[in-house]
């Protein structure tokens, strides 16, 4: 029996180094698996990278516009409340020229209408006149039954009412 000891004892070696080398196998075959697996993630994260990098670049490209957008939009409503404040100053100049010529014509007419009065007021005079000198020279009246004296027409007056500032205004749509 003593020579197969070393036989015995040199398999259980060999064994024990085929085991080894088998366990050894298997790790190195799970950590090739893993790398690749960790390879193919590396991959997916950085195919996802380079699409959000593309997304990210778009959406600045989508903000630039956007802003750019704004800022016109800003510059136009500037220039629209610019021309709302001159349509405002020139209704309000309008307005002010209207009553100024209103104002001028009711001034006119009540100068007409003191003209009249003046000119109804002379005329009776010198029909008082007239009467008086006829009296005077024992002349027939011209005017005996002819002459009906009108009664004073007063001219109606057409009210112009001011148009308050507020009114009327200018609809900017």
């Amino acid at each position: 029996m003593a020579p197969f000891v070393p036989r015995t004892r040199a398999a259980a070696a060999l064994r024990m180094k085929q085991i080894a080398l088998d366990n050894q196998d298997r790790t190195i075959r799970r950590l090739r698996s893993q790398l690749a697996t960790e390879r193919r993630g590396l991959a997916a994260t950085k195919k996802e990278l380079e699409e959000t990098q593309v997304a990210l670049e778009a959406s600045h490209k989508v903000i630039a516009g956007l802003a750019e957008m704004g800022l016109s939009m800003s510059k136009k409503i500037e220039r629209m409340k610019v021309k709302k404040q001159q349509v405002r100053a020139n209704h309000v100049e309008c307005h002010q020229k209207f009553q100024a010529c209103i104002h001028e014509a009711e001034d006119s007419m009540q100068a007409q209408h003191l003209l009249i009065e003046a000119l109804v007021d002379e005329k009776d005079s010198l029909l008082q006149n007239i009467h008086g000198l006829q009296e005077a020279n024992n002349a027939p009246a011209p005017f005996d039954g002819d002459w009906e004296e009108e009664p004073e027409e007063e001219p109606e007056e057409e009210e112009i009412e001011d148009i308050p500032l507020g009114e009327g205004e200018i609809d900017d749509e």
